[in-house]
Parts: structure tokens; sequence; C-alpha cells
């Protein structure tokens, strides 16, 4: 019966906020780090074409991770990359430039050249830049100490601090072998708003109560 109402009211939810959604489109090469400020975890992504957000303003820390022609490492993995737009249409993706060797690898980490473009192939307005002098230990947290700099790509109200051990902290495991669809869950936790989240506690913990 909780499963039930739980499962209707996330529904819900859901659709009430994909109608005004967008999609943002991820190439398998594309390793998206930190989302709104918010880290984004790579098993929640993976065999995921895109992520659902809601229309408004958006901040994306990325990397690309591919192997090179004639490359005798693994695989190349650029700088991080941050990019801040404001969407109001159907989808977007990450329009690349040609990286398959590494000269055309070398120079994109010199100088990155990327572009957003929506469902119709036309160029997304954005403000880019890189995040340098970072150890890569914990990008949401030098995400943070960024958009409180004033850079190009800054968004201060996306470098609010998260409460540890709080209900509404993105680290809530909903996952579990008694619900298979929890990996789903998480994910679209993550993405949407603070008033969706606080809607969705406050049933979380109306079903445990009840």
């Amino acid at each position: 019966m909780k499963l039930g109402l739980l499962l209707t009211g996330l529904m819900a939810m859901w659709v009430a906020a994909a109608a005004q959604a967008t999609t943002l489109k991820l190439a398998p090469e594309i390793d998206l780090l930190v989302l709104d400020g918010h880290k984004i975890s790579g098993s929640l992504l993976k065999g995921a074409d895109g992520l659902e957000l809601e229309q408004g303003q958006h901040q994306l820390l990325f990397r690309i991770e591919k192997r090179l022609e004639n490359s005798h490492t693994s695989s190349w993995r650029s700088p991080p990359l941050i990019v801040t737009f404001t969407t109001n249409v159907k989808s977007i993706a990450i329009a690349l430039p040609a990286i398959h060797t590494s000269a055309q690898a070398r120079a994109f980490a010199h100088r990155p050249d990327f572009q957003l473009h929506d469902e119709h192939g036309k160029i997304v307005q954005s403000q880019q830049d890189r995040l340098t002098g970072t150890a890569g230990e914990n990008y949401e947290r030098e995400m943070a100490v960024y958009n409180m700099q004033g850079h190009s790509a800054s968004v201060p109200r996306f470098a609010q601090p998260h409460t540890t051990g709080s209900p509404t902290d993105d680290t809530l495991t909903f996952a579990s072998s008694h619900y298979p669809a929890g990996r789903v869950l998480q994910l679209w936790y993550q993405q949407v708003d603070a008033a969706t989240r606080q809607r969705f506690v406050l049933l979380m913990k109306a079903l445990r109560t009840g």
C-alpha cells in the first residue's frame, strides 16, 4: 500500500516536472561530473542516453574521455570543463570537434572548443570555462569555490553548501533488493529542483510514519 502511494506521488511530481523539461543528451565520451552544484554518480548515468532537466539555468562540469587513434595509453581525458546555460528548448546536446588523434586532443586541451545545440541544431548561448588548479578529489566542493569567485561561468546560487546527514541530502539511497527501480529514483531525485525534493521528502516521511 505504501509503495503504491509512493509511486503515485512520485509519478505526479515527475509528470509535473517533465512537462517543462529539457533533455540533456550525453555522448558516450562525455563524463558528467557535477550538475547544478551536485555531484553526479557515474553508476546512475550508466546506460542512460541523457538527463531530464527543468527549464531554466543550469551548470555542468564535465570532461571528455575517449580512446585516441594510435595511442599507447588506455584513454585520454580532457581537463574538467564548465558550461552554464539557460534553456527553454526540448533538448540540448554538447557538440564537440573531432578529437581522434593525440594532436587534436592536445589542441582541445589547450583551447577547448565546443557548443551547445538544441533539437533543431541551433546554437544555445552559453558561458564556458575550465576548472583549473584542481586535485580532482572533490569536484562538488571545488565547483562551490569556483561559483563564489565570480568567474565567467560562475553561478553563486549553485555554491550553497549541502547539509551532511540531512534528509534532503543527495546521498539519500533509494535502491534496495526490494525496490529495483531505486537507480531511476535516485537519478530523478538528483535532477529535480529543491521544491520538488522537499515535497518528495515530506511524502517519504508521511509514508514512514503512516
